[in-house]
């Protein structure tokens, strides 16, 4: 962000202001981590601070500080919409677009309060009055991080908020492993660490509390794995049937994706999980060295995220969706074979 604009913020945080803090639909840990540690920092200011969530998340994030006083917009849509015509500012963070708010897309659309984005996926939408968005940062965790800094208030950075801002970090990076972890990440999570953070604790509350039915889930994705070696693609398909019958809870397959990614010699991987509710197919793509995971999905799947782990949505029939899958992937096969 410029000198002038981060000038331009302190002085609208100068002066006690009513604030809501959005993530994006289906909030993952960076989501949670980012809005959260961002609330505890404002609510050290004396703000009347609010984070509303599009809709619930997985039980493994339910321990963060801060968690239950979230509102729910699906489940309380008329506060959440009360509060929202009334808030000053809204912060936006870790999405770029409103329709990745699902039903909160016409409210915040409607709102002329101040917005300000703090993302790190591509292509952002215009709407913001303060943008701060660099897709080359690890996590939104990481950029809360740097926008305290901007503000001069890293000082004020408690164990609470360390909590928050290193489960998003740690999460969005693959535990320090993707390419966007950079050397300026870890010095963050060095500081994080020194001012309080439990990363033993953390990660041990987010990665090692499965339940028997997620690891029997587990082991039905992995009998459902195929394997395309001349494509160097990998894929996983997982249908309602299959989700009811582990009793499926929100969260149960985060990561699983990354099972496929593991392989050796694959570059690109995908799981399909049908939700009958929704009506659609969910995708989650993921992709070693330049093959862009982003533009895959924008292209054919209606989503997008970033070069190495993307999403999308189909909505047609779970076998329909593989079968478009599997006709477009030859068109890759140069790319895919040239990593």
């Amino acid at each position: 962000m410029k000198k002038n604009e981060i000038a331009e913020i302190q002085t609208l945080l100068s002066t006690k202001k009513t604030i809501v803090i959005v993530p994006h639909k289906n909030p993952d840990g960076d989501a949670i981590g980012s809005t959260l540690g961002l609330y505890h920092y404002l609510k050290q200011q004396n703000h009347n601070v609010q984070v509303i969530t599009p809709n619930d998340y997985p039980d493994f994030l339910k321990w963060v500080p801060g968690q239950e006083t979230i509102l729910k917009y699906d489940l309380q849509t008329e506060a959440s919409n009360d509060i929202i015509k009334k808030a000053d500012l809204i912060f936006t963070l870790d999405f770029n677009a409103f329709h990745r708010t699902g039903l909160m897309a016409p409210i915040l659309e409607a709102s002329s309060s101040v917005k300000i984005l703090i993302d790190h996926h591509q292509e952002p939408d215009n709407y913001a009055t303060y943008m701060y968005s660099d897709v080359s940062m690890s996590s939104t965790c990481e950029m809360v991080y740097n926008f305290i800094e901007m503000l001069g208030d890293v000082d004020l950075i408690d164990e609470t908020i360390t909590t928050c801002l290193y489960l998003g970090i740690m999460t969005d990076s693959g535990s320090f492993r993707f390419p966007s972890t950079t050397s300026r990440t870890h010095r963050v999570v060095a500081n994080l660490i020194d001012k309080g953070a439990k990363n033993a604790s953390i990660h041990n509350n987010v990665y090692d509390t499965n339940s028997y039915n997620r690891l029997q889930l587990l082991g039905c994705a992995l009998t459902n794995l195929k394997v395309l070696p001349d494509l160097k693609t990998a894929y996983i398909t997982l249908s309602q049937s299959e989700l009811q019958k582990f009793d499926y809870r929100k969260g149960d397959t985060e990561g699983v994706v990354n099972y496929a990614l593991s392989l050796k010699d694959i570059v690109f991987a995908a799981i399909f999980i049908e939700d009958k509710q929704e009506g659609i197919v969910k995708i989650s793509l993921r992709s070693k060295g330049s093959f862009s995971v982003n533009e895959f999905s924008r292209a054919h799947f209606n989503g997008g995220g970033h070069n190495n782990a993307a999403g999308g949505r189909s909505e047609t029939s779970l076998k329909s969706t593989v079968d478009k899958f599997l006709s477009i992937l030859p068109q890759y096969k140069d790319a895919l074979n040239h990593e």
